[in-house]
């Protein structure tokens, strides 16, 4: 029974891989938004994401360290306690492009991303969580000491 599902899945990969290019990218593509990941500024990522006002919130924990020896490698941990979290979005607004990442939910998925980014100089970072109609947000300064960003 264990061999039989392998090959099915073998199966699968091998159909997925032999996609066509372009409709591959065009399913990457309808994911990616460009707008808010190419902006040089804090206000046109936000633009882009299209998050209105947000509400700064309690429940939201920022895991960072307060002195970064290297802005090359910051880790950042992000965790929502807001039921029916959808989205969790890390900005850096002195970064040449703010908007670091953006994951996305499905039901059930806890809310907690680890991930390490790159900080141009001391800023704060950034989350805004989407929960439903509405987004919040928490910020946690980190002061960086090495340059991370050229």
């Amino acid at each position: 029974m264990q061999r039989r599902r392998f090959v099915q899945g073998l199966g699968m990969v091998s159909a997925m891989l032999l996609m066509p290019g372009y409709s591959l990218a065009a399913a990457i593509a309808s994911l990616w938004n460009k707008q808010a990941f190419e902006s040089k500024d804090l206000e046109g990522a936000m633009q882009g994401m299209q998050f209105p006002l947000e509400t700064p919130v309690g429940d939201i924990q920022i895991t960072a360290p307060d002195r970064a020896e290297n802005g090359a490698v910051v880790q950042v941990e992000v965790t929502s306690r807001i039921p029916n979290t959808e989205s969790i979005a890390i900005l850096v607004s002195k970064n040449p492009t703010p908007l670091i990442a953006n994951f996305l939910f499905s039901n059930g998925a806890q809310p907690f991303v680890v991930t390490r980014i790159k900080m141009a100089e001391t800023d704060d970072v950034q989350a805004i969580i989407k929960a439903g109609d509405q987004y919040f947000k928490a910020s946690k300064r980190v002061e960086v000491l090495a340059d991370g960003c050229n």
